[in-house]
């Protein structure tokens, strides 16, 4: 899990796919997070990819470092914890200008059976599951 957090902390920027209806929906977002053994993500609860993942919590999320991409399809599970939004906007200080630990909006969700695949054009792929 540490060599997916550290790929996707090196992205900066990774692309989460989730469903609406029948629709894909696909958005850029920039929080990654280990806490207490989980990878998280963090969204407000009152944006549409919110509502999308409490509907269907399978997503997938994609990123390109410039030579090897990484794709990981799992299940989200919302973690209500003041302590893992306090670890997020610690470790995300930028967001403390939108979001608040104890609102009614910050919403943190961690990747529950993941399988992330490392792949490139000049090496195998690699499977990591967590």
């Amino acid at each position: 899990m540490k060599e997916v957090y550290d790929f996707l902390k090196k992205c900066n920027t990774y692309y989460l796919a989730t469903v609406e209806g029948d629709q894909p929906r696909v958005r850029p977002f920039g929080t990654i997070n280990l806490y207490n053994g989980k990878l998280y993500i963090q969204t407000g609860k009152v944006k549409d990819v919110s509502k999308q993942i409490g509907a269907n919590p399978k997503v997938e999320l994609c990123a390109f470092d410039g030579e090897k991409w990484l794709r990981i399809a799992a299940t989200l599970v919302n973690d209500d914890s003041i302590e893992a939004k306090k670890d997020m906007l610690e470790n995300y200080p930028n967001l403390k200008a939108m979001y608040d630990a104890e609102d009614d909006n910050t919403q943190v969700l961690w990747l529950k059976d993941a399988v992330a695949t490392f792949s490139s054009f000049t090496a195998a792929p690699k499977t990591v599951k967590f």
